[in-house]
């Protein structure tokens, strides 16, 4: 059986509709209207069914969130989707909220769709179905679904398996489809492999899929402009980028450069322009380097940031620092909210473009900054990790490297006093798990000056300059 339909009786018609359109196109599909016989046991011959699908379409709508029914056959599929890896493809018919396991899943949406734009889902479906590659929906603009990249919920625990060929991966709002798409050409043409979230298929798992391309990626692609600034999903892509240490080649398209990027050397196309010769070059020197089993592998260096006049990185107001660190925090997302508080250390300090800050930077700091900060992190360990706990196990008092190697022993940075830091950062704050290193976090490491040979020293002065800041006078006294 190629599909298995899943749905309320209250929807019947709309399913026979779907499910005409799917065998039109040579898909076998059990529809229970067709397949249950006079004399069947209802529930044996659907268990049956669902044990021999390949695939599984589930129609969620107001009437199956009630339907005793379907949702005994949705705990059904989700159970095979997790233990058999049953593609498990959300479709959406009406004003319903997605169940848990279908909001990590590409879902797509048919509400009060009809005519070409019905059709084209359909064929969409049904080449997922098959196995196919999907080409983009007619009359499109190649705008990749936002349903792709709708759910907000954590990447489920599950290996990060290399993909076949480690792609470029391309970082894009949806208002900058069209260029993202004209790129994604260019960088084909040239060779060269592209991913992004237009790939994504409906039944694919967003977040592990995104997660694992990111983790192997022979560089990170980020089209800069306010709303991929403004958007929580690239962001994350940023951020994930980050922590497995992959190159990045930002491209400029319009206002200022990403606030998780501004110490990063980037191609400005604020004319429109697609990439020159020399800059594919740097990209095919990128893909002829990388070694696809390994996250964080060596690669030849980009050009300075100062290569060319430097457009200013994105301010962000401190209070909208806090309020995505409190997301990342509340989502288990440790790393995520590490790498956001160094950006927001670094930008209250005006240093966000050389990525370290030292003592006379951090002069200049408000104390409700770091307080905000501390607070945070307080908040939500109940008080384990933050500022104040770590200098609770072992307080700064001067500038000096042995206060740095006291605190680095007493957070977990280190393992003794002559053992050496590991070198990847996602090495690093895997040493975060469960055990007695509660002051692990913060770090205020940044994993992208660890290309520059004194990448430890700008860590230790960041870390120094923080912990002497007197924004809280109990830490002083």
């Amino acid at each position: 059986m190629d599909v298995f339909l899943s749905y309320a009786h209250e929807d019947a018609a709309w399913v026979r509709r779907l499910a005409g359109g799917l065998s039109r196109r040579g898909l076998r599909v059990f529809f229970d209207e067709w397949d249950v016989l006079p004399g069947d046991v209802v529930v044996h011959r659907t268990d049956a069914a669902i044990g021999d699908a390949a695939c599984a379409v589930v129609v969620l709508s107001p009437a199956s969130a009630v339907s005793p029914r379907a949702l005994e056959e949705y705990a059904a599929l989700a159970t095979a989707g997790a233990t058999r890896d049953l593609r498990f493809i959300p479709v959406l018919i009406g004003d319903a909220a997605l169940p848990p396991f279908a909001a990590n899943r590409v879902w797509r949406d048919f509400t009060n769709v009809d005519g070409w734009e019905y059709e084209a889902k359909v064929e969409e479906l049904s080449t997922v179905i098959r196995g196919e590659p999907v080409a983009a929906l007619p009359g499109g603009s190649g705008t990749p679904p936002e349903e792709n990249l709708a759910a907000a919920l954590p990447s489920p625990p599950r290996p990060l398996t290399a993909p076949d060929r480690p792609a470029f991966v391309l970082c894009y709002a949806p208002a900058d489809a069209a260029y993202g798409a004209a790129l994604a050409e260019q960088l084909r043409t040239a060779g060269l492999t592209v991913w992004s979230a237009a790939d994504l298929r409906p039944g694919d798992s967003q977040f592990w899929t995104i997660r694992r391309e990111l983790s192997f990626a022979a560089a990170v692609v980020v089209l800069m402009s306010p709303h991929s600034q403004d958007s929580d999903d690239i962001t994350s892509m940023i951020l994930e980028g980050i922590l497995h240490q992959r190159p990045f080649f930002p491209v400029l398209l319009e206002g200022r450069r990403n606030y998780h990027l501004a110490h990063t050397w980037y191609v400005d196309a604020r004319d429109g322009r697609l990439l020159r010769p020399a800059e594919l070059d740097l990209l095919r020197e990128l893909d002829a380097a990388r070694d696809p089993g390994l996250p964080g592998t060596p690669s030849p260096a980009f050009p300075s940031p100062s290569a060319h006049p430097t457009v200013g990185a994105v301010r962000v107001p401190p209070a909208s620092s806090l309020e995505r660190l409190d997301a990342y925090l509340g989502a288990g997302e440790l790393a995520h909210a590490d790498l956001q508080t160094t950006a927001a250390v670094l930008e209250a300090a005006d240093r966000l473009d050389e990525g370290w800050a030292g003592a006379r930077h951090l002069r200049a700091v408000p104390s409700s900054v770091l307080a905000g900060i501390d607070a945070v992190w307080a908040d939500h360990s109940h008080g384990r990790q933050g500022l104040r706990a770590q200098a609770a196990l072992a307080r700064v008092r001067r500038a000096r490297h042995a206060d740095f190697l006291a605190l680095s022993l007493a957070c977990g940075w280190r393992s003794a006093a002559e053992a050496a830091v590991p070198l990847r950062y996602r090495d690093f704050t895997d040493l975060a798990g469960p055990g007695p290193r509660t002051g692990f976090f913060p770090t205020l490491r940044n994993p992208q000056n660890e290309l520059f040979l004194d990448w430890y020293d700008q860590w230790t002065a960041t870390v120094l300059a923080v912990h002497l800041h007197p924004w809280d006078e109990r830490n002083h006294r």
